[in-house]
């Protein structure tokens, strides 16, 4: 199953974090159901990495409104935002 991963900056790490935990149900109808990974680097970076369960749903309601706003509202520098799928796997 493919995964996404989310990096941008933001505008305050401390209230990005606290804003972000609040959005389960934005993320359950992104049919993500698995434990979502996110991380931290210097003063305002973050990444997150998911595993939706249906890729279209999830693309579809990353790029809402709905969407738009609870990063706008968290502090999401929008501009910044990059969204990875990764679709590809290697073994060692």
């Amino acid at each position: 199953m493919s995964k996404i991963v989310v990096v941008a900056e933001v505008e305050d790490l401390v209230k990005w974090e606290a804003a972000f935990r609040t959005h389960a149900d934005l993320f359950r109808s992104q049919t993500i159901t698995k434990p979502i990974n996110f991380g931290k680097l210097g003063g305002n970076q973050v990444a997150v990495c998911f595993e939706p369960e249906d890729m279209a749903v999830c693309m579809k309601i990353l790029e809402s409104p709905a969407t738009a706003d609870a990063m706008a509202s968290d502090g999401v520098k929008r501009e910044t935002a990059k969204v990875f799928v990764l679709d590809k796997t290697f073994e060692v």
